[in-house]
């Protein structure tokens, strides 16, 4: 292999720099981009989550293509208690509008409602199996709503900030998650639903969240937010002082972190190649990373010294050199560019 080196350094001047301290038993701030930890606190410690796990009944909703679809309440709902939307058996109300009573007023029995239609009895196996499939090692679910006494769902704000990160890829879960109100009608009623999640009223740069309580878990909190290209969750687990926490955590991140574009999707110019002159050399996929000031960033191109088309090689992006990404570089020679083009100019003929 051929080690082709390039070494970028970026210096960030922020104005100013907060601090960040929680009052909670666990907490993470986390880039839902890269996935780069920008603040933790006991991230792996393993605890009740509460109503948070309906982030991941959510996501099952989302992606099961069918929020359009009617749902005739049945008798799942009889063993919902605490937060709900209220509904009744016989009422006939869209999987879409389950989800946003789900995420806006944290409705168990909306969770009930959910989880019966898509999976009845299999549906806490897809929220584990979900859970696994994206990486999240320290999660196990026993329901679709968190209540710990239904043996509750085991999870740690290293987790949550996972599947946040992922459900924030999804677009009809951003558009539930970002809405301050929503009004429904269905067969036996009107609803009015206003988000619990005070961040939506409070805090500029939110784009969404999920509140939670159990008397086991105590409060937890998810809220993630945006701002100059930097798209940030925080997560905390057991915190009396969560909103405000919440606002010091992400302030943190947008004081200290900047995104910078690091690598671009398509064709790559790399100087000095004394290899591949006579190939198109490109990546697939776009990457930028969150940097603070003072690191350093280096890019590695790593080429093999035989050219061929397909894949040649990879770009390998170090943060003070530590690896952070890796993405394949793919070689097309330049020559089957320009006989396809010929032989096209040859047919018009």
């Amino acid at each position: 292999m051929k080690w082709l080196m390039f070494l970028v350094s970026f210096f960030l001047f922020c104005t100013e720099v907060y601090g960040v301290t929680t009052s909670a038993q666990s907490a993470i701030l986390m880039d839902t981009d890269s996935q780069r930890i920008l603040y933790a606190q006991n991230i792996h410690e393993v605890r009740s989550v509460a109503s948070i796990s309906k982030i991941m009944t959510a996501v099952l909703a989302v992606e099961s293509g069918r929020l359009d679809d009617i749902v005739t309440v049945g008798e799942e709902i009889d063993k919902s208690y605490g937060s709900g939307i209220y509904i009744q058996k016989g009422e006939k109300i869209s999987l879409r509008d389950l989800v946003y009573g789900l995420m806006l007023r944290s409705g168990n029995d909306a969770s009930y409602a959910i989880a019966e239609y898509l999976g009845k009895d299999k549906f806490v196996d897809q929220m584990n199996e979900k859970a696994k499939e994206i990486g999240m090692i320290e999660t196990t679910f026993h329901n679709p709503n968190g209540l710990d006494e239904e043996e509750g769902n085991y999870s740690s704000a290293y987790d949550m900030a996972i599947l946040t990160s992922y459900a924030m890829s999804l677009p009809e879960y951003r558009t539930i998650v970002s809405t301050r109100t929503h009004q429904v009608k269905t067969n036996k009623n009107s609803y009015y639903w206003i988000n619990k999640n005070k961040l939506l009223f409070q805090y500029e740069y939110t784009t969404g969240g999920k509140t939670g309580f159990t008397k086991k878990a105590r409060r937890t909190l998810v809220s993630t937010a945006s701002k100059n290209d930097l798209n940030l969750v925080a997560v905390t687990l057991n915190d009396g002082n969560d909103f405000l926490d919440h606002v010091s955590l992400l302030e943190y991140g947008f004081s200290t972190y900047q995104t910078v574009p690091v690598l671009k999707r398509g064709l790559l110019s790399i100087y000095d190649d004394l290899y591949y002159g006579h190939y198109f050399l490109s990546i697939k996929k776009s990457f930028s990373y969150p940097i603070m000031e003072g690191e350093e960033l280096m890019i590695k191109f790593e080429l093999s010294e035989e050219p061929k088309e397909g894949e040649v090689g990879l770009a390998k992006v170090y943060v003070d050199e530590k690896e952070v990404y890796r993405e394949p570089v793919y070689a097309e020679k330049v020559i089957t560019r320009v006989t396809n083009l010929l032989k096209w100019f040859h047919h018009g003929q």
